[in-house]
């Protein structure tokens, strides 16, 4: 199969509530019941939101309200039904809509316009490919492909294929689902695409625009000039995706840290870090978590969604701590509603495309 999707993000606080309990647990029931093709449920490492309050692991007395998102990708119709329960439930926070292909199935050769893609696989943490887990079968293909890098992000919570999958304390936990994200050209996205669908038993896999701006301290483009509104006055956004390694530093703190410090500073209006597990980015080897490991070598990718006239600013934030490694994306969004204190902006309505 293959066709036009969208994907829903909810960026919120780990101890938000809604209809009695968390409102992690009521979103995945939520998406349980529509029975989403695919979402995962993530913990973040470190961020913030429109009340400004840091959320982060590396502090106890932080660490009890982590930043947490909730990813979910189906057809456009059935993305859309849940939208009016999903803005019931979420208060303050951040939701984004954005359009993806999907592909399910047999995928067969693809023709992909000249430009950066974004292609994420959706498979379960102890799914096998070629008797080794899919996940490292995924990023080492992706790796010798010529792909500028990828990301696994491990999910808590979610549904495979609309069937509901969480992790348990006790349980091989096989089938909750993760996602590989990653990022390349057009043309390199394209010939890997049947050697995936070869690779996964049921693979599921999205495709969207991107446009690569950093690799590796190079900068390679700025984030695109946008008007603040379509033709029919909707808000059109923009979303930075800042691609790192733990063991990324700027001075004597984390690259990611310093970077969500510096845009708190500033007065961004949120910014998540997500740890992954497993990953590269540029020619560096695929690394992350290894037994017997003095220190942590994982990748960490730190999103920033906001308006385009601001965006402008923490590029510049962005440029600055990366001057020698990472990947930096940008990527417009046609459809955010933000919520928090004296604040209520956006709507759910999809923007024309601008391309």
């Amino acid at each position: 199969m293959n066709e036009e999707s969208l994907k829903l993000t909810i960026y919120f606080g780990e101890r938000d509530r809604a209809r009695g309990q968390f409102l992690a647990d009521t979103l995945l029931d939520l998406f349980g019941r529509y029975s989403f093709r695919t979402s995962v449920l993530l913990r973040g490492a470190e961020g913030f939101g429109a009340k400004q309050r840091l959320q982060t692991s590396r502090l106890l007395t932080l660490s009890e309200d982590l930043p947490v998102v909730a990813v979910a990708v189906d057809s456009r119709e059935r993305i859309r039904h849940a939208l009016a329960e999903v803005t019931e439930l979420t208060g303050d926070g951040l939701v984004t809509l954005e359009r993806a292909r999907m592909l399910t199935g047999q995928i067969g050769p693809a023709r992909l316009p000249n430009e950066a893609t974004k292609l994420t696989v959706y498979c379960g943490r102890q799914e096998r490919a070629g008797g080794r887990p899919a996940f490292l079968a995924v990023v080492d293909l992706l790796q010798r492909r010529g792909i500028a890098g990828a990301t696994v992000l491990l999910g808590v919570d979610g549904t495979v294929h609309g069937e509901r999958r969480r992790a348990r304390f006790f349980g091989r936990n096989a089938d909750v689902p993760l996602m590989v994200i990653s990022v390349g050209d057009g043309e390199r996205m394209a010939s890997v695409l049947p050697e995936l669908g070869g690779l996964l038993e049921r693979p599921l896999l999205t495709l969207e625009r991107v446009r690569v701006c950093k690799r590796d301290g190079d900068k390679l483009a700025e984030p695109r000039e946008l008007a603040p509104q379509d033709t029919r006055g909707l808000g059109v956004w923009q979303k930075l995706m800042v691609y790192t390694s733990e063991q990324a530093r700027h001075g004597r703190h984390p690259l990611h840290v310093e970077l969500i410090r510096r845009l708190r500073a500033e007065g961004a209006s949120g910014a998540t870090a997500l740890r992954g597990i497993w990953g590269f980015h540029g020619d560096h080897a695929p690394h992350g978590d290894r037994l017997l490991s003095l220190r942590r070598h994982v990748p960490v990718v730190t999103v920033i969604v906001d308006r385009p006239e601001r965006t402008a600013r923490w590029f510049e934030i962005v440029d600055e701590l990366t001057t020698s490694t990472g990947l930096v994306t940008s990527e417009v969004v046609p459809a955010v509603r933000a919520t928090g204190p004296g604040i209520l902006e956006g709507g759910l309505r999809l923007a024309e495309r601008l391309d």
